[in-house]
């Protein structure tokens, strides 16, 4: 494997841990695709240091486990934003 894969690899991994990052988040930041970060974290990283890629991988599946309560809650935030223009509008 290239020696600047490995070092994105271990960099996202960091990132990721550091700021309990989702994988659009990561992906945003360093300008790569979601299926980069995540084939990085969880397939690149498992040679390189599979310590670091545990720890990434616990907060990897957290954000997954949470990710329908954030869609909604996008959602919901959306509908209000639209609600309160539409009530300013009618004044």
């Amino acid at each position: 494997m290239k020696e600047y894969i490995e070092e994105r690899a271990v960099a996202i991994a960091n990132y990721i841990i550091d700021h309990n990052a989702t994988v659009r988040q990561t992906a945003k930041k360093f300008g790569i695709s979601k299926s980069t970060v995540h084939k990085d974290v969880t397939e690149r990283l498992e040679h390189i240091n599979p310590s670091l890629a545990a720890r990434a991988r616990v907060i990897l599946d957290i954000n997954k486990s949470e990710r329908h309560i954030r869609g909604g809650l996008a959602t919901r935030e959306k509908y209000q934003s639209r609600l309160q223009v539409c009530s300013r509008e009618e004044d």
